[in-house]
């Protein structure tokens, strides 16, 4: 055997870089690429909001004190606390008391003489044996006898009296009882309208600053998913020292909650305006940076941003290196660096 021929063939063959038995690698210019999904980069705006949980209570333009016109004692009650009356429905009964029963004969009597008075007068001015000033006052001293009378009339003195709801109400506390004894401008009852409820919240004195009266709110009753709309009747300008808080009310429409319900309200103070974009598309680097990702043709492009604010699922960003006639990548945007090929995910394709 030509063993010389072997070793120069074996010579060559690791010279060339050549395999023996096996094909030559062939180079590849295919680079790694992630599949992932798109959205359009839209400039908008969302409503910026104050939050703040609160109690409904009546508020003070809607409510009315009935008081006891004069010392009278209390017949009977009709109503009870917490009770929704209709106008003129009735409340509860007077009875006069003693001494407001004897004021009353005391000013019949009165106004009985001062009559008889200036008639006799006028005779006797007739007759010339009076002067004008003697009719004068005796005519006088009948009209106020007439006018101290009627006053008493009209506060129940002459006889049992029903006071009566003023307005459509509610009935929120009752101090008298059957049988009482009440002096006149004693307290009774507590009335509200139950269209004039507020709920009043508190707020933090930053808030309180973003506040206008009239401003749109979101009132929602805490465990129920129902909102109703309102507005801002009234923002304080100084701190409850109770809570720390700044007050604030929000008229309540009527119907929709009750007074002493505690409920949650969304106050807009605003619009924040920037690009409106899906949370899914925020992401955060390893220094909590917030940042997205945009498509540059077929590659990847991550963009430092600034988070404006938020609202529900969406969020509003800005940033000086924000194209806006690049879109953005949702599904598949953690995976992505600068310059990393990007694939299309078809539209109603798994991901």
């Amino acid at each position: 055997m030509n063993y010389r021929w072997i070793l120069g063939a074996a010579l060559l063959a690791v010279g060339t870089g050549a395999t023996l038995g096996a094909p030559a690698a062939q180079p590849s210019d295919a680079a790694p690429s992630v599949l992932v999904t798109l959205t359009a980069l839209h400039p908008g705006s969302l409503a910026r909001t104050v939050s703040a949980y609160g109690v409904v209570q009546p508020g003070a333009a809607g409510q009315r004190t009935v008081m006891a016109p004069a010392s009278q004692t209390v017949g009977a009650v009709y109503v009870r606390a917490g009770q929704a009356v209709a106008a003129g429905a009735p409340l509860l009964q007077l009875v006069p008391s003693p001494e407001t029963a004897a004021a009353y004969a005391q000013a019949r009597s009165a106004l009985q003489v001062a009559r008889q008075l200036a008639t006799r007068t006028q005779q006797m001015y007739a007759q010339h044996l009076a002067t004008a000033q003697q009719l004068a006052d005796a005519q006088k001293a009948a009209s106020d006898a007439r006018a101290n009378l009627a006053a008493l009339n009209a506060q129940g003195a002459g006889a049992p009296s029903v006071l009566r709801a003023p307005f459509r109400a509610i009935v929120l506390r009752l101090s008298a009882a059957p049988g009482a004894l009440v002096a006149a401008g004693t307290p009774l009852l507590d009335l509200a309208r139950p269209e004039a409820l507020v709920l009043k919240a508190g707020v933090t004195p930053q808030q309180a600053a973003l506040i206008q009266r009239g401003e749109p709110a979101s009132i929602a009753a805490v465990g129920d998913a129902q909102r109703v709309a309102g507005r801002v009747v009234q923002r304080g300008a100084l701190i409850d020292p109770a809570s720390g808080l700044v007050p604030v009310e929000i008229g309540v429409p009527a119907g929709h909650l009750l007074p002493g319900q505690t409920a949650e309200v969304t106050i807009t103070v605003g619009q924040t305006h920037g690009y409106v974009v899906p949370h899914a598309a925020l992401l955060v680097d390893e220094q909590g940076a917030p940042y997205v990702v945009q498509a540059n043709g077929t590659k990847a492009r991550k963009v430092p941003v600034r988070v404006l604010g938020a609202q529900g699922d969406e969020e509003v960003i800005d940033g000086a290196g924000l194209n806006a006639g690049q879109p953005l990548v949702l599904s598949g945007n953690y995976q992505l660096d600068d310059g990393m090929r990007l694939r299309v995910a078809a539209q109603g394709a798994a991901k």
